[in-house]
């Protein structure tokens, strides 16, 4: 790699959950794409700024590839899609613990034929949860799935393992030229879409399969809150904020899942986000959580557009 900058736009892809946003915060060093075991749980691009002395790279997060069931499904793939034809690099994620299937075979189908120039790099993720023999076999599938001019590397996000050489990778792909974004700079994404984004994440943690597409947040309104009487100040690392957010369900049964008996899951999902948008906003928070049904709004397009997809 020459001695120059680099800068450029890049993209994961491959199915849902392959650890593309895992990926994203440990390249980042911040969490800003939310993980969660569902699949089709990423719904923005979020863009995460890597810096490094040699280079930065600016992530595109997209929601997984796949054959859509919904009006919500189709706008995710749209947005994959025009992400495809918009970056310097893309790289395919595929697990080590899992065999490359006729889903990997369509994405990359989908690359050359919507990217053709676009250059393909190969990410074997998660290789902390099987053994030396298996990382290797994969690695070797990969390789021939994308053919021998296309980079291949081994990465555990989750440990820290070869996050680096990926970013080396990457970073030499790109084109020469100078930083998009300043130092220090982690995302481009409204602080309110991360937000919901935590808020969402804590939401479908350990909850029955029917919940992930049917849930969405809305960050209603973020408002200083005033000192309260027997409070001398707001406290020294900063403002109080009011956040008032509604979570937006299908059905009746999903609004009761979100719930809780007596509010108790509610409330434990109002602990988690709270300490993930604190750490977020450097600032304590009060947070304020409703639960809506909108019946069928991922088959509505007006609600689509009102729930911002």
């Amino acid at each position: 790699m020459s001695d120059e900058f680099r800068s450029g736009f890049v993209c994961f892809v491959g199915r849902p959950n392959t650890g593309k946003s895992t990926l994203t915060n440990a390249m980042v060093g911040q969490k800003i794409a939310i993980t969660s075991s569902r699949p089709q749980t990423t719904r923005h691009t979020i863009r995460g700024i890597v810096h490094r002395e040699h280079a930065q790279l600016i992530l595109v997060d997209t929601p997984g590839l796949h054959r859509p069931r919904t009006l919500l499904g189709q706008r995710l793939n749209d947005l994959v899609r025009d992400t495809y034809s918009e970056v310097d690099a893309i790289a395919l994620c595929i697990p080590a613990d899992e065999k490359i299937g006729p889903g990997d075979r369509w994405i990359v189908q989908q690359i050359n034929q919507m990217a053709p120039k676009t250059t393909l790099i190969g990410v074997v993720t998660k290789i902390d949860k099987v053994d030396r023999g298996a990382v290797a076999e994969q690695l070797l599938a990969l390789s021939q799935l994308l053919g021998p001019a296309a980079e291949v590397v081994p990465v555990s996000a989750v440990r820290g393992e070869q996050v680096e050489v990926l970013v080396d990778v990457i970073a030499s792909k790109l084109p020469e030229g100078p930083a998009f974004y300043p130092d220090g700079e982690l995302t481009d994404e409204p602080e309110e879409t991360l937000m919901a984004e935590l808020i969402r994440e804590a939401a479908l943690e350990g909850v029955r399969d029917e919940l992930p597409h049917s849930l969405a947040v809305v960050i209603e309104e973020v408002l200083p809150r005033e000192a309260e009487d027997g409070e001398e100040e707001a406290p020294k690392s900063g403002e109080l904020l009011d956040v008032h957010a509604i979570l937006y369900v299908e059905r009746p049964s999903q609004k009761a899942i979100v719930i809780g008996r007596g509010g108790s899951r509610l409330k434990e999902v109002g602990t988690a986000a709270r300490k993930q948008i604190e750490h977020l906003l450097g600032t304590r928070i009060y947070l304020h959580l409703h639960v809506k049904v909108a019946k069928d709004w991922q088959r509505d397009p007006k609600q689509l557009g009102r729930l911002g997809f």
